[in-house]
């Protein structure tokens, strides 16, 4: 993570237009000073952003993603895996392992929504599934931070069943008292909102985020219906009771922190205090 990625990335606001110096987007963590948009980062921008400095370990980089199918479109699926992973550096769309908040040790799931728009295949969810089962084990509060387009076609049905896998392992973290902070970014659709977005303890989302299971014009087409302004967005949900916060990406850290020391700090002194008897 060298260099300065929210500095090289800089440039014209994608929901205003205007211009914004490097500085500028920086300072603000790629959120427009004039609008107050938050422009999408890559998974290393979030891990400058949320963790101590030098504190991110990764975990399971090693699991990569399979054809099963021996699938092709346009392309064949093993050639858009190859192009994504020269894109953006990444293997995979998310990346998963043990950080540190403020001194506080979490395990941490970040998206990158830049690798095949962080579809949820076989690699993403055995990832997740393995960093689940790490936080139940070794009691860490867990942090995921999503970005996605949902399920991973090109995998078909084996896709679909990382639903199932990863929604299992969060509710044995869960009977552990583990606590599960999700925090939703644009976009956060399809099945890793289905799955693992919106079951948090505490779901959080950035200001403007698309939250949903279908996007806004498959619904529209399907129920004939125009939508309410602003349908799906993180307001709009949290009006409507599907999560609990809204939180500009500035506060974010210190908001996790925040919960992490509410949420997790009684758990810590309870099994301390089973210790010393």
């Amino acid at each position: 993570m060298s260099g300065s990625p929210l500095e090289a990335q800089a440039g014209h606001c994608s929901a205003c237009g205007q211009p914004d110096d490097d500085a500028g987007a920086a300072s603000t963590l790629g959120v427009c000073r004039r609008c107050g948009h938050h422009r999408r980062l890559s998974a290393a921008e979030r891990l400058r952003v949320l963790v101590d400095r030098g504190s991110f370990r990764e975990r399971d980089a090693e699991v990569a993603a399979a054809d099963p199918l021996a699938f092709s479109d346009r392309k064949p699926y093993r050639e858009r895996l190859a192009s994504a992973r020269r894109e953006t550096g990444r293997d995979e769309a998310i990346v998963t392992g043990t950080a540190r908040m403020s001194g506080r040790r979490v395990a941490l799931g970040v998206f990158e929504f830049a690798f095949l728009g962080g579809t949820m295949g076989t690699a993403v969810g055995e990832r997740l599934t393995r960093l689940i089962e790490h936080a139940a084990t070794r009691r860490l509060p867990l942090v995921v931070v999503s970005a996605s387009g949902g399920a991973r076609m090109q995998e078909g049905i084996f896709s679909l069943l990382q639903m199932a896998k990863v929604a299992g392992a969060l509710g044995r973290l869960r009977a552990r008292n583990v606590p599960f902070l999700s925090v939703l970014t644009d976009p956060t659709t399809g099945g890793v909102a289905a799955s693992l977005a919106l079951v948090g303890d505490v779901n959080l989302a950035e200001p403007g985020a698309l939250v949903g299971f279908a996007g806004p014009r498959v619904i529209e087409q399907t129920i004939q219906q125009r939508l309410p302004a602003g349908f799906q967005r993180a307001e709009f949900l949290l009006e409507h009771g599907m999560i609990d916060l809204v939180v500009p990406r500035t506060a974010l850290r210190a908001t996790l922190v925040q919960l992490l020391d509410l949420l997790a700090g009684p758990a810590v002194a309870a099994r301390s205090r089973r210790r010393s008897r």
